[in-house]
């Protein structure tokens, strides 16, 4: 029985830096080389990054993949590694555009795979399932396969998948059984959601009983605007048994020898299966060595707990989110609350506290308490901390303006909003906003005012939530042996906007133990009126809810973006008409 030693290369590409992603390959896949692999995998469109969108329009785009996908192949071989195979996701396209008044039928963009050997593409394959849902639209922008390639290597055959060809019974998976494969490689643009690695290994085991094959499962790792991937690659046998699994969230070799079946049908000729054509090719006799030695072992990383994993995800969406679009560091106004103390621990861990500027901007309503709250947060983390008191400013509006009531409270976060972006535009900081998933879906916020910035990283965590990784963060500090960065007062005490005596947002809210279930299951689970009460809701606090999550659509399409953790974030997930009339009390 054939061995082959596999290394997946679990890596953070960056969309549209097609020359970078070509020098990441390069280095892994010498990595990959000095483990002794014997076939290197890398993530879907890996050359180009993930997601393209409205890029994949663009022609020159498509044109600089391809050039690179060939440049790259022949670097390899420069680089004494063209005896590895590797396989590497990138932008292809046989036709113009499908949005263009010259398109084809059954041509255009592609979101393809091509393995390299030898200094040259020996084999490419055009992704098949197209997802269309949530954050996808890929029918939007490609063009479905409709060939499975079957590439024989090492005495092995070998079918290459791309990410939702694995999500989806029959297809590919079904073909590569007909096909009588060993392996199939599956290479993925898989976005994080909470949870998610709990349903991917039984996925992946589906589909090896289906193909009766073996899976290299690959993903990529690292933050793309809302979405951040978190790796967790994998090998299962064609029994379903688990060989190895990567880490969640990091960049990651993982190298495993894998016993396979041999080839046994030729490598020449056609054959059609389930609507799919099966090609065949063969790569060069000439790979590196079988491995000798000691066996290859990738491990398996067990899982960590729900906060732990969330906390994970929204360091690397806002590290990346920073570090790629090329801001030197972040301002935040600090409250001495609870979420702009996560906020403020989470841009810590993300950047270092050199590149965190902490703004306290109290005001006559501002508690002594919470202005301690947030320098003792300071101090904890270690974060450039200023304060910049925002009274007078107010002052001097309402000594020009007749302004009262809630007016008045908007007045000051929009105060506050002015100064954070005056600091930004002169000192160059990436100004982060900090309301959570709850505020943000009933409106419980001031336009141009506590919503401003670039960035949230908190935008899909629910408040409840924002408490119990609070509550983990300290945890797992105390745990190191490490001062836990967020205050217990931010932690313990009942929330409160402070803009005007003794407010606290219960005044305007239902308790969040209450408000957070409607929510979720109004905006992520897409229950009605009658869903949230047959599950056994107060219907009067039920219509009020929907009511302030219905007003508040203009608002939420104005905030800025933030990590998506949850099956369905505000963005790109949840689309829904600001001018719109239905209500669900009909």
């Amino acid at each position: 029985m054939p061995t082959l030693r596999l290394a997946l290369c679990q890596v953070d590409p960056t969309v549209g830096d097609i020359a970078g992603n070509a020098e990441l390959v390069r280095a892994w896949t010498r990595k990959a080389a000095d483990a002794g692999a014997q076939l290197a995998l890398f993530p879907e469109l890996m050359l180009t990054g993930y997601p393209v969108e409205d890029l994949v329009f663009r022609r020159s785009f498509v044109a600089a993949s391809r050039a690179a996908l060939h440049r790259l192949a022949a670097d390899l071989a420069a680089d004494g590694l063209g005896d590895l195979p590797v396989l590497v996701g990138y932008l292809d396209a046989d036709g113009p555009p499908q949005v263009s008044a010259d398109a084809e039928p059954g041509k255009g963009a592609r979101n393809a795979a091509a393995l390299l050997h030898g200094g040259a593409v020996v084999a490419t394959y055009f992704k098949h399932h197209l997802p269309n849902y949530g954050v996808f639209d890929e029918d939007r922008y490609f063009v479905s396969g409709d060939a499975l390639t079957v590439v024989r290597i090492g005495g092995v055959d070998v079918a290459l998948t791309i990410c939702e060809d694995l999500w989806q019974a029959g297809g590919p998976f079904a073909v590569a059984r007909h096909a009588g494969v060993g392996l199939v490689l599956n290479i993925n643009g898989s976005p994080y959601e909470l949870n998610k690695d709990d349903i991917r290994l039984p996925l992946v085991r589906r589909r090896a009983a289906e193909a009766g094959a073996a899976i290299a499962y690959v993903n990529m790792v690292g933050g793309q605007d809302e979405l951040v991937y978190d790796g967790d690659s994998m090998i299962v046998d064609a029994n379903g048994t688990l060989l190895a699994r990567a880490p969640q969230f990091v960049e990651h070799l993982l190298v495993h020898d894998v016993d396979l079946p041999p080839a046994k049908e030729p490598v020449d000729g056609e054959q059609v299966a389930d609507g799919m054509r099966i090609v065949r090719a063969k790569v060069s006799d000439i790979l590196p060595p079988a491995p000798v030695g000691e066996v290859a072992v990738g491990g398996i990383i067990a899982p960590v707990a729900d906060e732990a994993e969330v906390w994970q995800a929204l360091v690397v969406g806002l590290r990346d989110y920073v570090n790629k679009n090329r801001f030197p560091s972040v301002v935040l106004g600090l409250s001495g609350g609870i979420d702009s103390a996560v906020v403020a621990a989470l841009a810590v861990d993300a950047l270092g506290p050199d590149r965190v500027v902490g703004v306290s901007l109290p005001s006559q309503h501002s508690s002594e308490h919470s202005r301690a709250d947030a320098e003792e947060l300071a101090k904890r983390t270690g974060l450039d901390f200023r304060i910049e008191p925002i009274q007078p400013m107010v002052d001097t509006f309402l000594a020009n303006m007749s302004l009262a009531g809630v007016t008045v409270e908007n007045l000051q976060a929009r105060v506050r909003g002015v100064i954070l972006m005056a600091l930004s535009n002169q000192e160059g900081h990436l100004v982060l906003t900090t309301g959570n998933k709850s505020e943000l879906a009933v409106g419980y916020s001031t336009l141009y005012g506590d919503s401003v910035g670039g960035y949230n990283p908190v935008k899909d965590v629910w408040k409840t939530l924002i408490w119990r990784l609070a509550k983990w963060r300290n945890a797992d500090a105390e745990r190191r042996g490490e001062t836990p960065p967020i205050p217990e007062n931010s932690i313990g005490k009942p929330p409160s906007a402070e803009l005007s005596p003794g407010q606290l947002d219960s005044d305007s809210l239902p308790e969040y133990d209450v408000l957070d279930p409607i929510l979720i299951g109004y905006v992520d689970g897409d229950l009605g009126r009658e869903g949230l009460v047959a599950s056994g809701h107060d219907p009067a606090i039920v219509d009020r809810v929907l009511r302030m999550v219905d007003t508040a659509e203009y608002k939420r399409r104005q905030s800025a973006p933030g990590t998506k953790i949850s099956i369905k974030a505000f963005g790109r997930d949840r689309r829904l008409p600001i001018t719109n009339r239905w209500r669900e009390d009909g």
